[in-house]
């Protein structure tokens, strides 16, 4: 079964862009707000964009005007395109329902932002 299956991480850059994919179930993806998660080397996960399911986006401050969130029901994924990243968004990034109760968390996809 699918859960929450998260793809599209790599060794970036500065500057540099990437495409979070999250390839979810369809009895999670269809009826819940969604969300990107990120969690840096020694810190809390925390919430990077959120998603309801009338397509409204909501950016954390650190990253508005870089990052947009977007989800395709005809493909139960959801995305998250990362433009001019920086150091500090070297993290692992997770896809979940935006708010609790989730859902058991994925492997999550590595992102890391080097010269």
């Amino acid at each position: 079964q699918v859960q929450l299956v998260e793809s599209g991480g790599g060794l970036v850059q500065p500057g540099g862009s990437l495409r979070l994919s999250c390839v979810a179930s369809e009895s999670i993806f269809r009826f819940n707000n969604m969300g990107w998660f990120r969690q840096p080397p020694g810190k809390e996960r925390e919430l990077v964009a959120g998603i309801t399911l009338t397509g409204i986006a909501n950016i954390a401050d650190s990253v508005k005007g870089r990052f947009t969130i977007t989800r395709d029901y005809a493909k139960n994924t959801l995305y998250l395109q990362m433009n001019s990243l920086k150091a500090e968004d070297t993290a692992v990034y997770y896809c979940n329902t935006r708010n609790r109760p989730f859902r058991s968390w994925g492997q999550g996809t590595q992102v890391t932002v080097s010269s």
